[in-house]
């Protein structure tokens, strides 16, 4: 079958499966019925705003789907477990998967959403840490979104290889998700507020801070569980997520004509020149004055 890419209402020429509690939607097709033979292969995805009223019942759905909330409140019921649906809870469901979906009629739902099948897809819930009838949460909360909307972008573009491309975007898609994975009891807790407190407190204003004391005195944190904090929920160091923030704004500012190394890195808070070389070439693999070639 050929590939069918179009845009569509949100209550006219949508396929069975979906609620008409939307209020609007931008959602693409591919092949909605992909040759067995194919290893992963997405089949629609979208972005649906939905009404007070929505509501999703089922025993079981035809393809594979991740489902992402980007904002709203509901309530998610799913292999006789219910979750409470907020801004970066992700699900998966699929064949023989039974759930229920309800958005808050006080908090109505926006959530994008991808459905695919192929040989490979279980494998890839199961690699991305969310098989299907399991729930997560993503954090940061959106950032699953820019991927969610390059998908759709080249889910509607009608290009020759969409198909093959729109595949990969999900095997990117699930990459992020494995790594911006939450798990549900711990996103629960206060040690998981306190470190997105701490977080977000070193993304404000790294370009101030200078040492790992200063970040946890500001946070009214230990030092020692400021660090416990990121070995738990991230895949780096509170040192090394400040350098990395402080790097990726000198490489910016470097890439305009006429700033120099000195004023990048006084600005990034180093008032040894050399010192700042030294942690550029560490963190992003070459010196300042090799990347300002690169401009």
């Amino acid at each position: 079958m050929k590939p069918r890419n179009h845009a569509t209402p949100e209550r006219g020429g949508a396929p069975a499966f979906f609620s008409p509690d939307v209020a609007a939607a931008r959602r693409f097709y591919l092949d909605l019925n992909p040759p067995k033979r194919r290893k992963l292969a997405v089949v629609c995805g979208g972005l649906e705003h939905c009404t007070a009223d929505y509501a999703i019942h089922r025993a079981t759905f035809p393809f594979y789907s991740i489902e992402y909330v980007t904002r709203g409140s509901g309530e998610l019921k799913l292999q006789g477990r219910t979750h409470a649906l907020r801004a970066g809870r992700v699900f998966s469901y699929g064949p023989g998967v039974p759930h229920d979906i309800r958005g808050s009629r006080a908090d109505p739902l926006v959530k994008y959403f991808v459905d695919f099948t192929g040989r490979d897809a279980p494998g890839l819930l199961r690699a991305c840490g969310l098989p299907p009838g399991r729930a997560t949460q993503v954090f940061p909360p959106h950032i699953l979104a820019p991927l969610f909307d390059e998908l759709i972008e080249s889910g509607l573009s009608g290009g020759r290889g969409n198909t093959t491309l729109c595949a990969r975007l999900l095997e990117c898609l699930a990459l992020k998700l494995a790594d911006a994975n939450a798990p549900l009891e711990e996103t629960e807790t206060l040690a998981f507020a306190t470190y997105q407190h701490c977080r977000r407190h070193i993304e404000q204003h790294f370009l101030r801070l200078r040492t790992l004391e200063e970040v946890a005195a500001e946070c009214h944190v230990n030092k020692a569980y400021l660090c416990r904090l990121f070995q738990q929920f991230d895949r780096q160091s509170p040192y090394q997520y400040l350098l990395r923030l402080k790097m990726n704004h000198a490489a910016e500012r470097l890439q305009e004509s006429g700033v120099l190394v000195k004023q990048a890195a006084e600005e990034s808070g180093f008032a040894d020149p050399f010192h700042f070389s030294r942690v550029f070439r560490k963190v992003l693999g070459m010196s300042p004055a090799a990347f300002r070639i690169l401009r």
